[in-house]
């Protein structure tokens, strides 16, 4: 091998830099490529040797972001502010002098207010390089959720401790209350489009009982729903758990080993809400009651109504959540297709036409019937009274009270 073929073998062949032992050989050809002219090859090869340094450097040595105080009080020099000219933006004079001093984190709040209004950047304040502050679709949102009310209930409770606070610090408590679920405007389940199914009155409030109930039935076990389960023989088997005392809380525990979460959450005022069907993910599956009405005919009813939703709509893709308000039931396809099939599987068209019931049947009458078709006598009842259009009638047979104080 002749002199100058050795020194050609030995030159170092640009390639990825992987250690700190190519980094310094990489340092070592740049220096001896560095007054190579650009457009000549010698020129090409530095030009690819300093990006390949550059890549191994950015990922070996990162640039510290600076800390959210240096970064605020730069921008104070920069735009000649004073501590009180932060009030806007933090929320008090106390809660400027506690941030400027390390004493309070800040919250999402006043980072979108300083990155909105100062210019800060949000990886600054966030301290996440390329990091981003939440959606503000949601935070338009949640501003319309119904907080007073959340926060009686405890819905907020380990997030903040008042009302006061609850409205000062909204996106920090909308994102934290959301978490388990995640962003609903970014989730199929949450979109109306999506989701075309019930008539809610108020879709912030209904979002926020969604965001709810959901977050309950997270908490507990995941579950592992085979789609399809729900059929009318399932639904039957559902409807004989009437007859026992504790049907309801027997109907739970049936649900949650099929796979079905059933979640009581009262609704929130104006959405006027019986039920929703909804659909945790691709093996997931919630029914959610708010006893609006605490009857065993109202519950069964409901129950089997939202479980038909599944059959028909949910495990179908017709929808990917359903809220009903069963006042108005009857008012569109998919809701009278869920009646149809809930009514079936309570009572079949045919043994309710040979029962021959009405309205002046007798209380023994509806009894017996129940009696022989093994079911709770609140099911023929509440029947008899929708049918009649009199709702003043057997409100003896009706279980009133009953199930609510079986959920807790």
């Amino acid at each position: 091998m002749t002199k100058s073929t050795r020194k050609q073998s030995e030159i170092l062949r640009p390639k990825v830099i992987k250690t700190d032992r190519d980094h310094q050989r990489a340092l070592a050809r740049v220096e001896e490529l560095f007054a190579a002219k650009p457009g000549t090859p010698e020129g090409d090869e530095l030009e690819l040797w300093l990006l390949l340094v550059e890549k191994y450097e950015e990922a070996a040595f990162p640039v510290e972001l600076p800390s959210p105080i240096e970064a605020i009080r730069f921008r104070m020099d920069q735009a000649n502010l004073k501590q009180s000219d932060l009030i806007p933006f933090l929320g008090g004079k106390s809660k400027v002098s506690e941030v400027l001093n390390g004493k309070r984190d800040l919250s999402l709040t006043m980072i979108r207010k300083l990155h909105e209004h100062l210019g800060i950047p949000a990886e600054v304040l966030l301290q996440e390089p390329d990091a981003t502050l939440p959606d503000g679709d949601f935070l338009e949102l949640g501003k319309r959720f119904p907080l007073s009310e959340m926060v009686k209930r405890g819905w907020l409770e380990g997030i903040v401790d008042s009302l006061p606070d609850a409205k000062a610090q909204i996106e920090d408590v909308l994102v934290k209350f959301a978490a388990p679920v995640g962003d609903p405007t970014k989730q199929p389940v949450f979109n109306r489009q999506n989701a075309p199914c019930g008539n809610p009155a108020d879709s912030a409030a209904l979002v926020a009982w969604q965001i709810r109930v959901m977050s309950l039935a997270k908490r507990q076990k995941q579950l592992t729903y085979r789609k399809g389960t729900v059929d009318e023989d399932f639904l039957r088997e559902v409807v004989r758990l009437s007859l026992f005392d504790h049907g309801p809380a027997l109907a739970q525990e049936f649900l949650f080993k099929h796979g079905i979460h059933l979640i009581v959450e009262g609704h929130l005022p104006k959405t006027f809400l019986d039920g929703a069907a909804i659909r945790l993910s691709n093996d997931g599956r919630l029914i959610a009651l708010t006893l609006r009405y605490d009857r065993l005919d109202n519950f069964w009813f409901v129950l089997l109504h939202e479980l038909a939703h599944i059959a028909l709509h949910i495990d179908t893709e017709v929808c990917e959540a359903v809220f009903d308000n069963l006042d108005e039931r009857g008012t569109d396809r998919i809701e009278r297709e869920a009646d149809e099939l809930a009514k079936e599987a309570l009572i079949s068209s045919s043994e309710w036409k040979a029962a021959r019931l009405t309205r002046k049947s007798t209380v023994s009458e509806i009894k017996q019937f129940a009696e022989r078709m093994r079911i709770h006598p609140a099911i023929p009842a509440g029947r008899i009274r929708f049918e009649s259009d009199n709702y003043r009638i057997l409100t003896q047979l009706l279980g009133n009270r009953q199930v609510r104080k079986q959920f807790g």
